[in-house]
């Protein structure tokens, strides 16, 4: 039997000058419409992921937060970075304590003004009255404070911050939006603090009822800051968290699993 010759492969210009058949380039434009498609479609959203959180922090350790500890309170509020059912969490423990965490990075609330996290309380405390000192005491606190601004200070209160600084090393902060987890099933809604009214407290949690569960909080810092004050906010915020207990004399433990700064896109 005589051997069957293999067809030649085109070398030169014929090889460049035949057409490809009309299957493959249907295969060829439906495969480039796909990856169209696909890239089109994940840009968006990576832009969105990229451009809506600022910063989220999931306490897998406590590197971007700084201890704030008060003049004359000598026992201090526990804090770590735990594990549970597999996930970071920010543990706070406190008994007859007070200190805060603060968060090392500040931001525009101009251009980041929504704040998000997921908070647990597995106590409250008996007897508070959060409108006297001796009762300002919640399981969990989230705050948002809002930088001193030395150009927009009239010259009394120049002088004020000024002695601050020279106390403290550094300017207090202008104001502050304070989100608890109320004791007190009755508690108003917003009151202002007792120990200053450049504080502002706004209830998001009351009494025991969901003690132990979760619960996801979403704010607008400038709708709430315009609510508490009555005017527009100074431009740079900042965050803390604590968990305290000195004025009560009592002790609770609480957890943050998360905590997010973002916008929404238009």
């Amino acid at each position: 039997m005589a051997d069957r010759a293999s067809p030649s492969l085109p070398t030169g210009t014929a090889a460049k000058r035949r057409p490809d058949p009309p299957g493959r380039r249907r295969v060829a434009r439906m495969a480039a419409l796909l990856w169209l498609i696909a890239v089109l479609a994940l840009a968006p959203l990576s832009g969105l992921g990229a451009d809506r959180i600022l910063f989220r922090d999931d306490f897998n350790s406590l590197n971007r937060w700084r201890p704030l500890l008060f003049p004359k309170i000598s026992a201090h509020t526990r804090y770590s970075a735990e594990k549970q059912d597999g996930q970071s969490v920010l543990a706070a423990r406190s008994r007859a304590s007070a200190s805060a965490l603060v968060y090392r990075e500040t931001f525009s609330v101009y251009d980041y003004p929504r704040l998000r996290w997921r908070w647990r309380v597995e106590n409250v405390y008996r007897d508070a009255r959060p409108e006297e000192k001796g009762g300002d005491d919640y399981p969990l606190r989230v705050y948002v404070t809002f930088a001193y601004d030395p150009d927009r200070a009239g010259a009394l209160e120049r002088l004020q911050y000024g002695l601050a600084k020279g106390l403290y090393g550094e300017y207090p902060p202008h104001s502050s939006l304070t989100y608890v987890w109320a004791s007190w099933e009755g508690q108003a809604r917003i009151i202002t603090s007792p120990y200053t009214d450049r504080a502002v407290l706004m209830v998001l949690q009351k009494g025991g009822e969901k003690a132990g569960r979760w619960q996801t909080e979403e704010v607008d810092l400038l709708s709430d800051y315009r609510r508490a004050f009555g005017v527009d906010p100074p431009a740079t915020a900042s965050l803390a968290v604590m968990n305290d207990s000195d004025d009560t004399g009592q002790a609770s433990l609480s957890y943050l699993d998360f905590i997010e700064v973002f916008r929404h896109e238009k």
